[in-house]
């Protein structure tokens, strides 16, 4: 079934411009669905999230938003730097893998209280709203540091398709990059979102036993994410 949706995808990137449009959203979204990778970034936003204490909706939004900003940041960046020097895009070594891997860890041992992150903001205290947004974009960084290789990897047939248009239609090549990024950016949305929305209907604060579960939780797929990238 699944590598029916990437057949149907692919005959679809190379279709009409609408439907290439389409297929190119779609893709995005199924490369956090489908990847074990990418799929970490959900416990990583939400457990990060569930840590900031009581927040509203809207600062919930904002926060996944400023996350999956870095993530986009890193990932263009690593991207440009490897292709400028001749490596597969993404491809940051095995050493690379290992120091983010190593990394994972450590914000997976924060999440379960075991160490402490003051950078990244601790719950109860009057700075985490401004430290809120500053270790979200920071977590963003790394994650997209960590994925790179894999995100090329699977973007690769709609890269193939962007670059073939870009001779002949600059506006639809960008736009199948610009819509693949916000189907991939909109699952750490909506997941980082549905935190805050969650937190205000059972009235949760940072104490509440079930947003400690689900720190802990988050705080041990996190770290199995980073095991994830070094046996990889």
């Amino acid at each position: 079934m699944i590598q029916s949706l990437f057949d149907w995808l692919f005959r679809a990137l190379e279709s009409s411009a609408e439907l290439a449009l389409a297929a190119s959203f779609i893709w995005g979204l199924s490369s956090i669905l489908l990847s074990p990778c990418h799929l970490s970034s959900v416990p990583l936003i939400v457990g990060y999230i569930d840590g900031q204490g009581r927040v509203e909706t809207r600062r919930a939004f904002l926060l996944s938003l400023i996350f999956s900003s870095g993530v986009l940041i890193t990932i263009a960046t690593v991207g440009l730097i490897t292709g400028l020097l001749g490596r597969m895009l993404g491809d940051i070594g095995r050493f690379g893998n290992a120091a983010v891997a190593v990394i994972f860890m450590i914000v997976g041992l924060y999440l379960l209280e075991v160490i402490p992150l003051p950078f990244l903001g601790k719950s109860g205290q009057p700075t985490v709203k401004k430290r809120g947004a500053s270790g979200a974009f920071l977590m963003g960084l790394l994650f997209g540091l960590a994925v790179g290789p894999c995100t090329f990897a699977y973007m690769a047939p709609m890269l193939g398709v962007a670059f073939k248009a870009a001779s002949s239609n600059l506006v639809l090549s960008v736009s199948l990059v610009l819509l693949y990024a916000a189907g991939h950016c909109s699952v750490i949305v909506l997941a980082g979102t549905f935190t805050g929305i969650l937190q205000k209907y059972l009235n949760w604060n940072e104490r509440s036993k079930g947003a400690v579960v689900v720190k802990k939780i988050c705080g041990v797929l996190v770290i199995l994410a980073g095991v994830y990238l070094i046996f990889r």
